[in-house]
């Protein structure tokens, strides 16, 4: 699956991006703590795009790492091992999932909690 393209248009009052339109998806708002990080993990399934919302936040997508600014879109391929870290302040994420969405499907690779 190829990365969504955001449809930004420009009202009067300011402006909106839209980032699927008829399409079956599920969307989360994760809540990361500062200094916590979610397990290095992957989805068979399922891509995901990440859209920060507030709060500094690290993304490590395979070898890459990453440090999107506020609604800078990451877009994380099925199969890609991916994980969040809040830096600075709590963090919020919005999470567009595209795909098969089941939280059963995920491959935890390293997890600070022991759920790997």
């Amino acid at each position: 699956m190829e990365p969504p393209t955001p449809l930004v248009v420009e009202r009067p009052w300011g402006r909106f991006i839209q980032y699927v339109t008829n399409e079956p998806v599920t969307v989360k708002i994760l809540e990361v703590k500062a200094g916590k990080r979610l397990s290095l993990q992957t989805h068979l399934k399922r891509s995901e795009l990440w859209v920060p919302l507030s709060g500094g936040v690290i993304v490590h997508r395979d070898d890459e790492v990453i440090q999107p600014s506020a609604m800078e879109p990451v877009f994380l391929p099925s199969g890609t091992k991916h994980r969040l870290t809040g830096a600075g302040d709590d963090a919020r994420v919005l999470e567009i999932s595209f795909g098969w969405f089941d939280e059963r499907d995920i491959i935890r690779f390293e997890d600070d909690f022991g759920r790997a």
